[in-house]
């Protein structure tokens, strides 16, 4: 197994506060997340996936980051936005609809945000779809050693379909019906800072059609997610160049938009030193 960089480590720190701080105060006693992290986050199948992602779309296609880091920050921005949401009386779809948990919500979160690439491996072309069929037997097997009992197969095809629904629907271009998955869309359009763009920027190449995505990510010096003024998230965009509003504008918002989260949050952008515009 190949050894963690230091900021893969860090964002895994994060993870496990935030399960931790999500199972002691609102899965009323159910570990199942914490458990499952435990899971994921070493498992070497997962862990090859995520690598060679990265290898596929940074050293083969010239984009940004899609492996380890990435995947994981989107899992801290989803469990982040997940329990703020839930924090403020929000009900996950599952809850709401009366046919799992609070804990089934976080563990399906989490299965899609680690996995929501793994079709990188194979091209950017329709990787969304990909990553649903690569996931798929990966997620049966994982659930089924942590909920091993036959009584539990109802628990594992409903946690496994919220998970799939968002890989597949993470770029937008397939509808999302739940918050779980709505929440995955925006986390993954949040990880726009400029660590994403780093290493493909450091390797020299010759321009093509990604590059704008690459200069726009690497101009965003940080992403807040925090409790909104008016509605009970609010995201926060502050760059230092104005090319980091393609991010905003082309990559983030459509996502948003297509997402049943839409109504939940405040969007705000600016450059450093200027007014922040709010768009939502």
């Amino acid at each position: 197994m190949e050894s963690k960089s230091p900021k893969e480590i860090q964002v895994e720190e994060k993870i496990t506060e935030l399960v931790t701080k999500i199972v002691d105060g609102q899965t009323s006693g159910d570990d199942l997340p914490m458990r499952l992290w435990n899971s994921l986050r070493n498992n070497q199948e997962i862990v090859a996936i995520q690598n060679y992602a990265n290898m596929v779309s940074i050293g083969r296609l010239g984009l940004n980051d899609h492996g380890p880091v990435h995947m994981k920050t989107v899992c801290r921005n989803a469990l982040k936005m997940l329990n703020i949401l839930h924090t403020a009386g929000m009900q996950t779809s599952l809850e709401k609809e009366n046919i799992g948990t609070f804990a089934d919500s976080v563990a399906a979160v989490m299965l899609a945000s680690l996995l929501h690439d793994s079709g990188m491996t194979i091209g950017r072309s329709g990787h969304e779809l990909y990553s649903g069929i690569i996931s798929y037997p990966i997620i049966e097997k994982v659930l089924l050693q942590l909920l091993p009992e036959d009584s539990d197969i109802l628990r594992r095809t409903i946690i496994r379909s919220i998970a799939i629904e968002g890989i597949v629907g993470h770029m937008a271009t397939h509808p999302v019906h739940s918050v779980e998955a709505g929440i995955i869309l925006i986390a993954d359009g949040c990880d726009m800072t400029k660590g994403r763009a780093r290493i493909p920027l450091e390797i020299p190449s010759k321009p093509t059609e990604g590059d704008i995505h690459k200069y726009s990510a690497n101009s965003i010096e940080k992403v807040k997610i925090g409790r909104g003024n008016e509605r009970p998230l609010k995201i926060e965009i502050h760059m230092r160049a104005e090319v980091g509003f393609f991010q905003v504008e082309e990559v983030l918002i459509p996502k948003i938009q297509s997402s049943p989260v839409k109504s939940m949050l405040e969007l705000y952008a600016g450059v450093e030193g200027e007014e922040m515009k709010r768009y939502l």
